[in-house]
Protein backbone atom coordinates (compact mmCIF):
# COMPACT_ATOMS: atom_id res chain seq x y z
CA UNK A 1 0.00 0.00 0.00
CA UNK A 2 3.06 2.26 0.18
CA UNK A 3 6.22 2.17 -1.91
CA UNK A 4 8.72 2.61 0.93
CA UNK A 5 7.08 0.80 3.84
CA UNK A 6 10.23 0.53 5.94
CA UNK A 7 11.06 4.23 5.79
CA UNK A 8 7.42 5.24 6.29
CA UNK A 9 7.04 2.99 9.32
CA UNK A 10 10.29 4.31 10.79
CA UNK A 11 8.97 7.89 10.47
CA UNK A 12 5.62 7.05 12.06
CA UNK A 13 7.30 5.18 14.92
CA UNK A 14 9.71 8.09 15.38
CA UNK A 15 6.78 10.52 15.67
CA UNK A 16 5.07 8.25 18.19
CA UNK A 17 8.31 8.15 20.18
CA UNK A 18 8.36 11.97 20.31
CA UNK A 19 4.79 12.03 21.65
CA UNK A 20 5.55 9.42 24.30
CA UNK A 21 8.78 11.08 25.38
CA UNK A 22 7.10 14.44 25.84
CA UNK A 23 4.33 12.93 27.90
CA UNK A 24 6.54 12.60 30.97
CA UNK A 25 10.06 13.80 30.16
CA UNK A 26 9.54 16.89 32.32
CA UNK A 27 8.65 14.99 35.51
CA UNK A 28 12.18 14.58 36.81
CA UNK A 29 13.03 18.17 35.80
CA UNK A 30 10.17 19.73 37.79
CA UNK A 31 12.17 20.62 40.92
CA UNK A 32 14.80 22.49 38.85
CA UNK A 33 12.12 24.21 36.74
CA UNK A 34 10.24 25.36 39.83
CA UNK A 35 13.37 26.69 41.51
CA UNK A 36 14.85 28.54 38.50
CA UNK A 37 11.64 30.05 37.09
CA UNK A 38 9.99 30.89 40.38
CA UNK A 39 6.95 28.63 40.22
CA UNK A 40 4.89 28.38 43.38
CA UNK A 41 4.18 24.96 44.85
CA UNK A 42 0.59 25.23 43.57
CA UNK A 43 1.43 26.40 40.05
CA UNK A 44 4.29 23.98 39.28
CA UNK A 45 1.86 21.17 38.48
CA UNK A 46 0.72 23.16 35.44
CA UNK A 47 3.97 22.27 33.68
CA UNK A 48 2.44 18.79 33.48
CA UNK A 49 -1.26 19.71 33.47
CA UNK A 50 -1.08 22.18 30.57
CA UNK A 51 0.14 19.41 28.29
CA UNK A 52 -2.46 16.92 29.52
CA UNK A 53 -5.38 19.36 29.22
CA UNK A 54 -4.48 20.55 25.70
CA UNK A 55 -3.67 17.04 24.50
CA UNK A 56 -6.90 15.54 25.79
CA UNK A 57 -9.07 18.47 24.76
CA UNK A 58 -8.06 18.65 21.11
CA UNK A 59 -7.81 14.96 20.15
CA UNK A 60 -11.26 14.80 18.55
CA UNK A 61 -10.50 17.91 16.54
CA UNK A 62 -7.16 16.44 15.47
CA UNK A 63 -8.79 13.20 14.41
CA UNK A 64 -11.43 14.86 12.26
CA UNK A 65 -8.83 17.19 10.75
CA UNK A 66 -7.09 14.06 9.43
CA UNK A 67 -10.28 13.01 7.65
CA UNK A 68 -11.00 16.43 6.15
CA UNK A 69 -7.55 17.79 5.34
CA UNK A 70 -5.46 14.63 5.11
CA UNK A 71 -3.25 12.85 7.67
CA UNK A 72 0.02 13.93 6.02
CA UNK A 73 -0.82 17.63 6.38
CA UNK A 74 -1.97 17.15 9.98
CA UNK A 75 1.14 15.07 10.75
CA UNK A 76 3.43 17.82 9.45
CA UNK A 77 1.49 20.53 11.31
CA UNK A 78 1.66 18.57 14.56
CA UNK A 79 5.43 18.11 14.23
CA UNK A 80 5.87 21.81 13.46
CA UNK A 81 3.88 22.77 16.56
CA UNK A 82 6.02 20.41 18.63
CA UNK A 83 9.24 21.95 17.34
CA UNK A 84 8.09 25.55 17.84
CA UNK A 85 6.59 24.94 21.28
CA UNK A 86 9.64 23.01 22.45
CA UNK A 87 11.92 25.86 21.38
CA UNK A 88 9.69 28.34 23.22
CA UNK A 89 9.72 26.13 26.32
CA UNK A 90 13.49 25.87 26.42
CA UNK A 91 13.81 29.66 26.06
CA UNK A 92 11.06 30.50 28.56
CA UNK A 93 12.11 32.85 31.32
CA UNK A 94 8.93 32.93 33.40
CA UNK A 95 6.21 30.47 34.44
CA UNK A 96 3.52 31.81 32.09
CA UNK A 97 5.59 31.30 28.96
CA UNK A 98 6.61 27.79 29.96
CA UNK A 99 3.03 26.75 30.69
CA UNK A 100 1.92 28.18 27.33
CA UNK A 101 4.71 26.24 25.60
CA UNK A 102 3.58 23.01 27.27
CA UNK A 103 0.02 23.67 26.09
CA UNK A 104 1.43 24.15 22.58
CA UNK A 105 3.17 20.78 22.83
CA UNK A 106 -0.12 19.23 23.94
CA UNK A 107 -1.91 20.69 20.92
CA UNK A 108 0.84 19.35 18.67
CA UNK A 109 0.37 15.92 20.23
CA UNK A 110 -3.40 16.09 19.74
CA UNK A 111 -2.81 16.54 16.01
CA UNK A 112 0.12 14.15 15.67
CA UNK A 113 -1.22 11.15 17.61
CA UNK A 114 -4.38 10.49 15.55
CA UNK A 115 -2.43 11.27 12.36
CA UNK A 116 0.17 8.57 13.08
CA UNK A 117 -2.52 6.10 14.12
CA UNK A 118 -4.53 6.83 10.97
CA UNK A 119 -1.49 6.43 8.72
CA UNK A 120 -0.50 3.10 10.30
CA UNK A 121 -4.05 1.84 9.89
CA UNK A 122 -4.43 2.92 6.25
CA UNK A 123 -0.99 2.64 4.63
CA UNK A 124 -0.35 -1.00 5.58
CA UNK A 125 -2.37 -3.96 4.35
CA UNK A 126 -4.58 -5.71 6.87
CA UNK A 127 -3.07 -8.85 8.31
CA UNK A 128 0.61 -9.57 8.75
CA UNK A 129 1.85 -6.26 7.33
CA UNK A 130 -0.42 -4.11 9.49
CA UNK A 131 0.19 -6.23 12.59
CA UNK A 132 3.92 -5.73 12.13
CA UNK A 133 3.44 -2.00 11.64
CA UNK A 134 1.39 -1.72 14.83
CA UNK A 135 4.06 -3.74 16.66
CA UNK A 136 6.77 -1.25 15.71
CA UNK A 137 4.47 1.72 16.41
CA UNK A 138 3.48 0.25 19.77
CA UNK A 139 7.09 -0.43 20.70
CA UNK A 140 7.92 3.22 20.13
CA UNK A 141 4.92 4.40 22.13
CA UNK A 142 5.19 2.01 25.05
CA UNK A 143 8.96 2.30 25.42
CA UNK A 144 8.96 6.06 24.88
CA UNK A 145 6.99 6.77 28.04
CA UNK A 146 9.62 5.03 30.16
CA UNK A 147 12.52 6.28 28.06
CA UNK A 148 11.25 9.78 28.84
CA UNK A 149 12.00 9.24 32.52
CA UNK A 150 15.54 8.04 31.75
CA UNK A 151 16.27 10.74 29.19
CA UNK A 152 14.75 13.43 31.40
CA UNK A 153 16.99 12.43 34.29
CA UNK A 154 20.15 12.35 32.16
CA UNK A 155 19.47 15.64 30.36
CA UNK A 156 18.48 17.49 33.53
CA UNK A 157 21.56 16.31 35.41
CA UNK A 158 24.02 16.95 32.56
CA UNK A 159 22.64 20.05 30.79
CA UNK A 160 19.86 21.54 32.93
CA UNK A 161 16.09 21.50 32.65
CA UNK A 162 15.91 23.44 29.35
CA UNK A 163 17.52 20.46 27.58
CA UNK A 164 14.32 18.40 27.99
CA UNK A 165 12.66 20.94 25.67
CA UNK A 166 15.51 21.66 23.26
CA UNK A 167 16.01 17.96 22.49
CA UNK A 168 12.64 17.93 20.69
CA UNK A 169 13.35 20.82 18.32
CA UNK A 170 15.58 19.09 15.73
CA UNK A 171 13.69 15.80 16.09
CA UNK A 172 10.22 17.24 15.43
CA UNK A 173 11.47 19.59 12.72
CA UNK A 174 13.13 16.72 10.85
CA UNK A 175 9.95 14.64 11.09
CA UNK A 176 7.89 17.52 9.63
CA UNK A 177 10.20 17.76 6.61
CA UNK A 178 10.37 14.00 6.09
CA UNK A 179 6.56 13.80 6.05
CA UNK A 180 6.52 15.43 2.61
CA UNK A 181 9.34 13.18 1.39
CA UNK A 182 8.12 9.79 2.62
CA UNK A 183 4.37 9.91 3.16
CA UNK A 184 2.00 9.63 0.19
CA UNK A 185 0.02 12.71 -0.74
CA UNK A 186 -3.38 13.24 0.86
CA UNK A 187 -6.50 12.42 -1.09
CA UNK A 188 -8.54 15.26 -2.53
CA UNK A 189 -11.23 16.48 -0.18
CA UNK A 190 -14.57 14.86 -0.94
CA UNK A 191 -17.16 17.25 -2.48
CA UNK A 192 -19.77 18.52 -0.05
CA UNK A 193 -17.79 17.82 3.10
CA UNK A 194 -17.49 20.72 5.50
CA UNK A 195 -15.91 21.57 8.81
CA UNK A 196 -18.37 21.17 11.69
CA UNK A 197 -17.53 24.38 13.58
CA UNK A 198 -20.28 24.06 16.20
CA UNK A 199 -19.34 20.45 16.89
CA UNK A 200 -15.64 21.30 17.03
CA UNK A 201 -16.16 24.13 19.54
CA UNK A 202 -18.45 22.19 21.87
CA UNK A 203 -16.34 19.00 21.71
CA UNK A 204 -13.02 20.78 22.26
CA UNK A 205 -14.21 23.14 25.00
CA UNK A 206 -16.24 20.41 26.68
CA UNK A 207 -13.44 17.83 26.68
CA UNK A 208 -10.89 20.44 27.76
CA UNK A 209 -13.08 21.51 30.68
CA UNK A 210 -13.66 17.93 31.83
CA UNK A 211 -9.96 17.05 31.58
CA UNK A 212 -9.10 20.27 33.46
CA UNK A 213 -11.44 19.27 36.28
CA UNK A 214 -10.07 15.71 36.41
CA UNK A 215 -6.50 17.01 36.54
CA UNK A 216 -7.10 19.79 39.05
CA UNK A 217 -9.63 18.14 41.38
CA UNK A 218 -7.33 15.58 42.99
CA UNK A 219 -4.45 18.08 43.19
CA UNK A 220 -6.19 21.24 44.46
CA UNK A 221 -9.48 19.97 45.81
CA UNK A 222 -12.96 20.16 44.36
CA UNK A 223 -13.31 23.92 44.61
CA UNK A 224 -16.18 25.84 43.00
CA UNK A 225 -13.90 26.61 40.05
CA UNK A 226 -13.07 22.95 39.47
CA UNK A 227 -16.65 21.78 39.94
CA UNK A 228 -17.84 24.59 37.66
CA UNK A 229 -15.43 23.42 34.97
CA UNK A 230 -16.72 19.85 35.30
CA UNK A 231 -20.38 20.90 35.05
CA UNK A 232 -19.65 23.24 32.15
CA UNK A 233 -17.71 20.55 30.34
CA UNK A 234 -20.46 17.96 30.74
CA UNK A 235 -23.03 20.49 29.54
CA UNK A 236 -20.96 21.28 26.45
CA UNK A 237 -20.52 17.58 25.69
CA UNK A 238 -24.28 17.10 25.96
CA UNK A 239 -24.75 19.98 23.51
CA UNK A 240 -22.15 18.34 21.27
CA UNK A 241 -24.17 15.10 21.20
CA UNK A 242 -27.30 17.02 20.18
CA UNK A 243 -25.44 18.94 17.46
CA UNK A 244 -23.87 15.77 16.07
CA UNK A 245 -27.18 13.92 15.97
CA UNK A 246 -28.66 16.67 13.77
CA UNK A 247 -25.69 17.65 11.60
CA UNK A 248 -25.35 16.73 7.92
CA UNK A 249 -21.56 16.25 8.11
CA UNK A 250 -20.83 16.00 11.84
CA UNK A 251 -17.41 16.09 13.48
CA UNK A 252 -18.21 12.70 15.04
CA UNK A 253 -20.87 10.63 13.25
CA UNK A 254 -22.58 9.07 16.26
CA UNK A 255 -23.34 5.89 14.32
CA UNK A 256 -19.62 5.12 14.46
CA UNK A 257 -19.94 4.58 18.20
CA UNK A 258 -22.37 1.74 17.48
CA UNK A 259 -19.60 -0.12 15.69
CA UNK A 260 -18.77 -3.12 17.84
CA UNK A 261 -15.00 -2.80 17.60
CA UNK A 262 -14.85 0.98 18.10
CA UNK A 263 -17.31 0.90 21.00
CA UNK A 264 -15.35 -1.88 22.67
CA UNK A 265 -12.08 -0.12 21.87
CA UNK A 266 -13.21 3.07 23.60
CA UNK A 267 -13.86 1.14 26.83
CA UNK A 268 -10.68 -0.93 26.56
CA UNK A 269 -8.41 2.07 25.90
CA UNK A 270 -10.07 3.97 28.77
CA UNK A 271 -9.50 1.09 31.20
CA UNK A 272 -6.02 0.30 29.87
CA UNK A 273 -4.70 3.81 30.51
CA UNK A 274 -6.61 4.04 33.78
CA UNK A 275 -4.70 0.98 35.02
CA UNK A 276 -1.45 0.31 33.14
CA UNK A 277 -1.03 4.03 32.48
CA UNK A 278 -0.92 4.88 36.20
CA UNK A 279 1.73 2.34 37.21
CA UNK A 280 4.63 4.51 36.04
CA UNK A 281 3.56 7.12 38.60
CA UNK A 282 3.48 4.62 41.46
CA UNK A 283 6.77 3.02 40.47
CA UNK A 284 8.36 6.47 40.49
CA UNK A 285 6.95 7.05 43.97
CA UNK A 286 8.23 3.68 45.11
CA UNK A 287 11.74 4.17 43.77
CA UNK A 288 12.10 7.77 44.96
CA UNK A 289 9.84 7.99 48.01
CA UNK A 290 10.47 4.57 49.56
CA UNK A 291 14.02 3.80 48.41
CA UNK A 292 15.34 7.35 47.97
CA UNK A 293 16.50 7.04 44.34
CA UNK A 294 17.57 10.24 42.60
CA UNK A 295 16.40 11.34 39.16
CA UNK A 296 19.11 9.47 37.24
CA UNK A 297 18.83 6.28 39.33
CA UNK A 298 15.06 6.29 38.85
CA UNK A 299 15.48 6.63 35.11
CA UNK A 300 17.93 3.73 35.03
CA UNK A 301 15.56 1.61 37.15
CA UNK A 302 13.02 1.86 34.34
CA UNK A 303 15.43 0.18 31.94
CA UNK A 304 14.09 -3.32 32.69
CA UNK A 305 10.40 -2.53 32.07
CA UNK A 306 11.36 -0.57 28.93
CA UNK A 307 13.07 -3.63 27.43
CA UNK A 308 10.15 -5.85 28.47
CA UNK A 309 7.61 -3.49 26.89
CA UNK A 310 9.59 -3.44 23.65
CA UNK A 311 9.75 -7.25 23.62
CA UNK A 312 6.02 -7.55 24.30
CA UNK A 313 5.19 -5.07 21.53
CA UNK A 314 7.28 -6.93 18.98
CA UNK A 315 5.88 -10.32 19.95
CA UNK A 316 2.29 -9.01 19.75
CA UNK A 317 2.40 -8.40 16.01
CA UNK A 318 3.61 -11.92 15.21
CA UNK A 319 1.20 -13.57 17.64
CA UNK A 320 -1.77 -11.58 16.35
CA UNK A 321 -0.98 -12.66 12.79
CA UNK A 322 -0.87 -16.29 13.85
CA UNK A 323 -3.67 -16.49 16.43
CA UNK A 324 -5.81 -13.40 15.82
CA UNK A 325 -5.96 -9.99 17.44
CA UNK A 326 -8.66 -10.66 20.04
CA UNK A 327 -7.15 -13.75 21.71
CA UNK A 328 -3.67 -12.23 21.65
CA UNK A 329 -4.94 -9.00 23.22
CA UNK A 330 -6.87 -10.83 25.95
CA UNK A 331 -3.89 -13.02 26.84
CA UNK A 332 -1.58 -9.99 26.91
CA UNK A 333 -3.93 -8.25 29.37
CA UNK A 334 -4.05 -11.35 31.56
CA UNK A 335 -0.24 -11.52 31.56
CA UNK A 336 0.02 -7.82 32.36
CA UNK A 337 -2.52 -8.18 35.17
CA UNK A 338 -0.51 -11.05 36.65
CA UNK A 339 2.58 -8.85 36.48
CA UNK A 340 0.75 -6.07 38.34
CA UNK A 341 -0.26 -8.52 41.08
CA UNK A 342 3.35 -9.71 41.40
CA UNK A 343 4.53 -6.09 41.51
CA UNK A 344 2.08 -5.14 44.23
CA UNK A 345 3.10 -8.11 46.36
CA UNK A 346 6.81 -7.37 45.79
CA UNK A 347 6.65 -3.70 46.80
CA UNK A 348 7.86 -3.62 50.39
CA UNK A 349 10.08 -1.19 52.22
CA UNK A 350 12.80 -3.85 52.58
CA UNK A 351 12.67 -5.23 49.01
CA UNK A 352 15.70 -4.69 46.79
CA UNK A 353 15.45 -3.66 43.16
CA UNK A 354 16.21 -7.22 42.08
CA UNK A 355 13.20 -8.43 44.06
CA UNK A 356 10.80 -6.49 41.82
CA UNK A 357 12.54 -7.29 38.50
CA UNK A 358 10.50 -10.48 37.76
CA UNK A 359 7.28 -8.53 38.25
CA UNK A 360 8.53 -5.69 36.04
CA UNK A 361 9.37 -8.16 33.26
CA UNK A 362 5.96 -9.89 33.31
CA UNK A 363 4.14 -6.56 33.60
CA UNK A 364 6.13 -5.02 30.74
CA UNK A 365 5.51 -7.94 28.38
CA UNK A 366 1.75 -7.72 28.86
CA UNK A 367 1.68 -3.93 28.82
CA UNK A 368 3.65 -3.66 25.59
CA UNK A 369 1.57 -6.26 23.77
CA UNK A 370 -1.71 -4.71 24.94
CA UNK A 371 -0.76 -1.18 23.89
CA UNK A 372 0.23 -2.42 20.45
CA UNK A 373 -3.00 -4.29 19.76
CA UNK A 374 -5.81 -2.26 21.31
CA UNK A 375 -5.70 0.76 18.99
CA UNK A 376 -5.65 -1.32 15.82
CA UNK A 377 -8.51 -3.47 17.10
CA UNK A 378 -10.62 -0.39 17.85
CA UNK A 379 -10.37 1.01 14.30
CA UNK A 380 -10.71 -2.30 12.42
CA UNK A 381 -13.47 -2.09 9.82
CA UNK A 382 -14.01 1.69 10.15
CA UNK A 383 -14.33 3.38 6.71
CA UNK A 384 -11.13 5.00 5.42
CA UNK A 385 -12.86 8.38 5.36
CA UNK A 386 -13.52 8.10 9.12
CA UNK A 387 -10.25 6.55 10.30
CA UNK A 388 -9.05 9.88 11.68
CA UNK A 389 -12.05 10.56 13.88
CA UNK A 390 -12.11 6.92 15.02
CA UNK A 391 -8.47 7.31 16.09
CA UNK A 392 -9.36 10.58 17.81
CA UNK A 393 -12.21 8.97 19.75
CA UNK A 394 -10.02 6.07 20.94
CA UNK A 395 -7.21 8.48 21.80
CA UNK A 396 -9.54 10.73 23.80
CA UNK A 397 -10.79 7.74 25.77
CA UNK A 398 -7.16 6.79 26.41
CA UNK A 399 -6.25 10.26 27.68
CA UNK A 400 -9.34 10.67 29.87
CA UNK A 401 -8.92 7.13 31.20
CA UNK A 402 -5.37 7.86 32.32
CA UNK A 403 -6.49 11.04 34.06
CA UNK A 404 -9.42 9.37 35.84
CA UNK A 405 -7.37 6.33 36.83
CA UNK A 406 -4.57 8.42 38.27
CA UNK A 407 -7.01 10.53 40.28
CA UNK A 408 -8.69 7.43 41.74
CA UNK A 409 -5.56 5.45 42.53
CA UNK A 410 -3.65 8.43 43.94
CA UNK A 411 -6.53 8.92 46.38
CA UNK A 412 -6.29 5.22 47.28
CA UNK A 413 -2.52 5.42 47.76
CA UNK A 414 -2.76 8.53 49.92
CA UNK A 415 -5.29 6.81 52.20
CA UNK A 416 -2.85 4.01 53.09
CA UNK A 417 -1.42 3.72 56.61
CA UNK A 418 2.09 4.22 55.18
CA UNK A 419 3.55 5.28 51.84
CA UNK A 420 4.54 1.79 50.77
CA UNK A 421 1.22 0.29 51.91
CA UNK A 422 -0.70 2.90 49.94
CA UNK A 423 1.38 2.30 46.82
CA UNK A 424 0.93 -1.47 47.10
CA UNK A 425 -2.84 -1.15 47.49
CA UNK A 426 -3.09 1.15 44.47
CA UNK A 427 -1.11 -1.28 42.29
CA UNK A 428 -3.21 -4.28 43.36
CA UNK A 429 -6.43 -2.39 42.61
CA UNK A 430 -4.99 -1.48 39.21
CA UNK A 431 -4.42 -5.21 38.65
CA UNK A 432 -8.13 -5.80 39.31
CA UNK A 433 -8.90 -3.10 36.74
CA UNK A 434 -6.66 -4.85 34.21
CA UNK A 435 -8.63 -8.07 34.75
CA UNK A 436 -11.82 -6.14 33.95
CA UNK A 437 -10.15 -4.78 30.81
CA UNK A 438 -9.42 -8.34 29.65
CA UNK A 439 -13.08 -9.29 30.12
CA UNK A 440 -14.24 -6.27 28.08
CA UNK A 441 -11.72 -7.10 25.32
CA UNK A 442 -13.51 -10.41 24.75
CA UNK A 443 -16.23 -8.37 23.03
CA UNK A 444 -13.96 -7.41 20.12
CA UNK A 445 -15.10 -8.94 16.84
CA UNK A 446 -12.90 -10.31 14.10
CA UNK A 447 -10.78 -7.69 12.38
CA UNK A 448 -11.51 -6.86 8.78
CA UNK A 449 -9.95 -4.49 6.25
CA UNK A 450 -11.09 -0.87 6.18
CA UNK A 451 -13.16 -0.01 3.11
CA UNK A 452 -13.31 3.24 1.19
CA UNK A 453 -16.92 4.30 1.66
CA UNK A 454 -18.21 7.67 2.86
CA UNK A 455 -18.39 8.26 6.60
Amino acid sequence: MTRRPGAVLALLAFAQLIISLDYNIVYVALPDIGRELGFSAQSLQWVVSAYAVAFGGFLLLGGRACDLFGPRRVFALGCTLYAGSSLAGGLAGDPGLLVAARAGQGLGGALLFPATLTLVGTLFAAGRERNRAFAVWGTAGGSGMILGSLLGGVLTQVSGWAAVFFVNVPLAAAAAVLAFVLLPGDRAREPGRRFDLAGALTATLGTTSVVFALVEGPERGWSPVVLGAAVTGLGLLAAFAVIESRGRDPLLPLRLLRDRNLGTGVVVTFLYMGTFGTLLYFLTGYFQGVHGYGALATGLAFGVPMVAIAAGSQAAGRLATRYGTRPTLVVSLVVGGAGAVLLGLSMTAAASYLAVVPALVVLGLGQGAGYTLMSGAAAAGIPLSAQGIASGVASTAQQVGGTVGLAVFVAVANAGPSEVDGLRTAVLLAAAGIALTAVVALRFGGTRPAVAVPA
